[in-house]
């Protein structure tokens, strides 16, 4: 059936309402059907993947997505390299099965359960509430490992040790699971519903990932750590704010919001610039000026970057494990730049943060400015009728032989009584009253 009989006009005309088809690309096509299917695509990629680490041969290739790479033995940490990317591809994989999975089956059923009715504001509740879940997750794991680190409340032990490529397996795991996390949440916010500043979302996604990344390869992995502490307290509080809003509890949703925007502003514009200052005046007169090249153990340097790559040399550490990696003028500024650049969307976002604490202040209740809804939305939480076609209900047809239809049965079910038939010539005994039947059920055309 192609959709509810909708309405009903004047006389005998009923009319179906059925979803508008649109002239959609492949790509879109491509992107709705992955949305649509993300539970069952990302749960059978990984029951393959574990079906497959049960046989012996294919054990050592898949061992590689379950297991940290490059453990040393030694020293009882882990070095880096390519099959860092299997755990980041399986991260990438389990996050999206979760999301999809718990926002399907558990919070949108609470959310309905909690009187949350519009379907959009299901789907707003189920997307915070989720992200709340990860960072609850993921920002107490973030701190405790700051606070084993001996960059404690130091910002000076950020930069010693360098250079070193190898780390704790706490933190490789923590670093490529968030690494992981971003990488598929620039997924996510492409192939979903595209938000008022889908852009912005997009480029702090990018700038994230690449910080991330680099802090990894470059051996920085203590202040991505803290750079990532810093940034997930106050979206916790920020996705709680909304699960309350969206709850109805408006009094803890304003109170959270307060914490929200303390928290914001203490982490994001406080202690972050401190962290940016750290890179700007504390780095040159801790971390060695030069470039180095091997692994532990084996490294040699430091040395001048050699003149005939100009500033290729910079990425050379993206790719190679045992390259080049430098530090010097030009590498703090190229993570100094970045992480600035964060902070100018960060200041963009507080502007909007304001806004709703002034309207708090009035007597509003707090609402997140940014992004809840979808581009070029208006206020109207209903299905958007122009997404629907309303077209005349056909009848049915099928062949069905005369003599094949038990007329005193029908007339005991409808409670309609045969007429002595007009003759106005020849006719058959019953003629008209079979007409009137094959009429109601479709079937006019089959007797004349």
């Amino acid at each position: 059936m192609n959709g509810p009989l909708y309405k009903q006009a004047n006389g005998n005309v009923v009319l179906v309402r059925r979803v508008k088809r649109k002239n959609e690309s492949p790509m879109k096509q491509l992107t709705r059907w992955f949305v649509d299917n993300q539970i069952g695509f990302s749960f059978n990629l990984l029951a393959l993947l574990f079906l497959a680490h049960g046989m012996p041969r294919a054990r050592d290739y898949t061992a590689k997505y379950f297991n940290l790479s490059y453990y040393n033995p030694s020293t009882g940490n882990y070095g880096l390299g390519w099959a860092d990317g299997h755990v980041v591809l399986f991260c990438v994989v389990l996050l999206t099965g979760l999301r999809a999975a718990t926002m399907e089956y558990i919070l949108a059923p609470f959310a309905k359960a909690q009187g949350i009715s519009k379907r959009k504001d299901i789907t707003r509740f189920s997307e915070q509430a989720w992200m709340s879940i990860y960072y609850a997750v993921f920002w107490p794991l973030g701190l405790y490992i700051y606070c084993q680190s001996p960059a404690y409340l130091n910002l000076h032990e950020l930069w010693t040790g360098w250079p070193d490529r190898e780390l704790t397996g706490l933190m490789k795991g923590y670093m490529l699971a968030q690494l992981g996390f971003w990488l598929q949440q620039m997924v996510v916010i492409n192939i979903e519903e595209r938000r008022k500043d889908h852009w912005q979302m997009f480029t702090h996604h990018i700038v994230t990932s690449v910080l991330i990344y680099t802090s990894y390869r470059y051996g920085h992995t203590r202040v991505g750590n803290l750079i990532l502490v810093l940034m997930d307290v106050s979206d916790l509080a920020l996705g709680i704010a909304k699960c309350l809003k969206y709850l109805g509890y408006h009094t803890l949703c304003d109170i959270m919001f307060g914490i929200f925007m303390v928290s914001w502003l203490i982490a994001r514009h406080f202690l972050y610039l401190t962290v940016c200052y750290s890179v700007w005046a504390h780095t040159p007169n801790i971390m060695p000026t030069g470039c180095f090249k091997g692994a532990r153990g084996n490294l040699t340097g430091p040395f001048e970057p050699p003149a005939e790559k100009g500033i290729a040399y910079l990425l050379e550490p993206l790719w190679d494990s045992e390259g080049m990696f430098c530090y010097n003028e030009t590498v703090k500024w190229s993570f100094l730049s970045m992480l600035l650049f964060l902070q100018c969307l960060t200041i963009m976002w507080f502007s909007m943060i304001l806004r709703v604490a002034v309207k708090v202040i009035k007597g509003a209740p707090a609402e997140d400015v940014r992004s809840d809804d979808e581009a070029g939305d208006g206020e109207d939480d209903g299905e958007d009728e122009d997404e629907y076609v309303y077209e005349e209900a056909r009848p049915l047809e099928e062949e069905v032989g005369v003599e094949e239809i038990d007329l005193k049965n029908w007339e005991r079910r409808t409670g309609v009584k045969r007429q002595a038939p007009i003759t106005t010539g020849v006719s058959l005994p019953g003629h008209s009253d079979r007409k009137e039947l094959l009429g109601r059920i479709g079937c006019e055309k089959q007797v004349e």
